[in-house]
Order: structure tokens, then sequence, then C-alpha cells
């Protein structure tokens, strides 16, 4: 099972990063023809709801924009809402990586749900996160 931090889908989105964009792109395109084994976070989904709102506030996006990417995402993955056991498992990947609060966060709900691949740029790539492995799509 996979999942995409928030980053890759404002990545998609950001026509200020066109490499990066590019990039996202294509990671979604390959995970979207196999819909199934990609699951869309309940926090990444709020996470990246509050960037569009956050440029549709500098003027960068319009309003109907917003919601119609925002609805997009929605329809590539599952989504999967959190369980209670993430605040516990998050306090335990916390101290043992060093993790900030919403990365430890979302490393538990990969966990809890079974993720085995999270694509993100924001964690370490080398480090063995309990069997969780993280793949920076944007590293050469």
């Amino acid at each position: 099972m996979n999942a995409v931090d928030t980053n890759v889908f404002v990545y998609a989105h950001d026509q200020d990063e066109p490499t990066k964009q590019a990039q996202a792109n294509d990671l979604i395109s390959v995970l979207v023809q196999k819909p199934t084994d990609t699951l869309l976070l309940w926090q990444v989904a709020a996470e990246l709801l509050s960037c569009l709102r956050r440029w549709q506030s500098m003027g960068k996006i319009a309003p109907a924009d917003v919601e119609a990417n925002f609805r997009d995402v929605l329809t590539m993955f599952p989504l999967q809402a959190p369980q209670r056991s993430v605040f516990d498992q998050s306090f335990d990947l916390m101290n043992r990586f060093s993790l900030s609060h919403w990365d430890s966060m979302l490393l538990a709900a990969c966990k809890a749900a079974g993720v085995k691949t999270l694509y993100s740029e924001d964690m370490d790539p080398a480090t063995d996160y309990d069997g969780l492995r993280v793949v920076n799509p944007f590293a050469p």
C-alpha cells in the first residue's frame, strides 16, 4: 500500500515550481493507474485544502479552483481516516525518530493503514520507520 504526502499534491498544483510540478504529476499519474494500491490520508487531504485556501487568500488561485482541485484529489484514491491508536503510535515515533508533530502523525497514520511506501520530500528516505519506507519523488 502507498500514500502520498501533502507536499507532492501541493507541487502538482504549483506553477511556480515547474520541475517539481512535472515530477509530482508524473508520480500521481502512475499511482492513479492502480488507485486501490494508494490511500489518501485524512491529514494529507486537510493540509492540501489548507494550502489551496491560503493560495486563494493570496490571489494565487480562484475560489472555484480551490474546490475543483481539492475534489479532483479526493477522487484519486480512497480516503483513510485515522484511528484513535494513531495518537499513541505518533508519540512513539516522535520520540524514537525525533520527528515533528505532523510528520509523526503522518507516519503513524500510514502504519495504522498498512502503508508500506510514503512518497514525501520531508523525511529521511534512508531511515527505516519500522518497515515504512519513505521515497523522495524529487530526489535526483
